[in-house]
């Protein structure tokens, strides 16, 4: 039985090994220090490299193995695991790569004699996952209608790994029980046709607003200086993305709500939340030119939020979750602001969007009552995104 110190020593000579490179030797060494004892997951991975070394991939293969069942987690443990099913062309390589990419720690802290092997990985992987969506999607049946559709197209995203789900991630309030959709079906919202069908009109009192002098424009991140918020930094009153408020908290902002007078007729026609002190709220959003809002979520799930553009460049995106979407003129888009969401301007000029708050479809109208009393007596204001 090896003691504490002979196997030191064998350990030191079989480093002295490698390092004159002869590797059968180290292997043989440490092989010897592991024979009364399971060792630890660091020898196991040195042993590891000493079989590669020599040639041995199936001895190697047995050695990561037994490291990986002592520090199953082991990044580099796992990442030479795939290298070696690749080696002996197994099949399950393609699937062990992903599993060590999804351990691989942030890119800088990837030491360089892995970077080699980390970017093979990601193509394997890249690959093996465009096979597998591509092998499910053509299970999903031809001439379903748009909504099934979709949804059946992101089940597969998400049975593949490309896509990941979402979860409503309120910052105040989470109602049980609402469903959880980046967006949601325009069928269900035809009311919206209101405010499309109103896109010229709108967008010209926009212009009208913004000509005249006594209108209010604010940042519309205005946070404490104190609030620790770091995501807000670059945009807490910052005029890079700037509101004009029509409605806020509830009230008509009159310095802007007076120029926009069949702007205010529409919206009074949508089924808005009526929450004393919080909502209705309905503004123009104004993202300047080469601004990015960054990831956030919203006060709370029992509102819905929409997007009416008016004006928008090329170069604009908008994410909700996983799913990204490009803003088009006068189509209006409802989606779960609770789900973590950002935008962006890429472009020289600026983009307008109108933006409002709805009532969820699955709140029934007593538990709409019982939500505006929660929410107003708890005193908390919403805004858009």
């Amino acid at each position: 039985m090896a003691t504490k110190d002979s196997r030191a020593s064998l350990l030191d000579e079989a480093d002295a090994a490698a390092a004159a490179g002869d590797f059968g030797r180290a292997r043989s060494l440490i092989e010897q220090a592991l024979q009364d004892d399971d060792g630890s997951a660091e020898l196991w991975i040195k042993l590891t490299a000493m079989r590669r070394a020599a040639g041995d991939a199936r001895g190697a293969l047995e050695a990561v193995e037994r490291a990986l069942a002592l520090a199953p987690l082991d990044f580099a443990a796992l990442l030479s695991r795939a290298l070696l099913l690749e080696r002996l062309r197994d099949e399950r390589s393609a699937e062990a790569f992903m599993h060590a990419l999804a351990q691989a720690p942030a890119e800088d802290r990837i030491p360089a004699s892995m970077t080699t092997a980390v970017e093979h990985g990601r193509r394997i992987a890249a690959e093996h996952q465009a096979r597998i969506e591509a092998s499910l999607a053509a299970a999903i049946p031809p001439h379903l209608p748009e909504p099934e559709r979709l949804r059946a197209e992101r089940f597969v995203s998400n049975a593949s790994r490309r896509t990941r789900h979402f979860h409503q991630e309120p910052t105040d309030f989470h109602y049980p029980g609402l469903p959880e959709f980046e967006f949601h079906d325009r069928e269900h919202f035809p009311e919206l046709d209101i405010v499309e069908e109103a896109t010229a009109i709108i967008r010209g009192e926009f212009e009208a607003l913004i000509a005249a002098e006594a209108a209010e424009m604010v940042p519309y991140i205005q946070y404490p200086d104190h609030v620790p918020l770091a995501q807000w930094r670059e945009l807490n009153k910052n005029r890079d993305w700037t509101a004009i408020h029509l409605l806020q908290n509830g009230r008509p902002v009159e310095a802007n709500a007076r120029h926009c007078p069949k702007t205010m007729a529409a919206l009074s026609r949508l089924p808005q939340p009526q929450v004393r002190g919080a909502s209705p709220n309905a503004m123009f959003s104004l993202l300047a030119p080469n601004t990015r809002i960054p990831p956030h979520t919203g006060v709370a799930n029992t509102r819905l939020v929409c997007h009416l553009p008016l004006i928008v460049p090329p170069g604009c995106g908008f994410r909700v979750g996983a799913t990204t979407r490009e803003w088009l003129v006068g189509k209006a888009f409802v989606f779960d602001d609770t789900i973590e969401h950002e935008a962006w301007n890429d472009s020289g000029e600026l983009r307008v969007v109108m933006i409002f708050d709805l009532w969820p479809p699955a709140l029934s109208p007593s538990e709409r009552e019982t939500v505006a009393g929660i929410i107003s007596a708890a005193g908390v204001s919403f805004k858009g995104a």
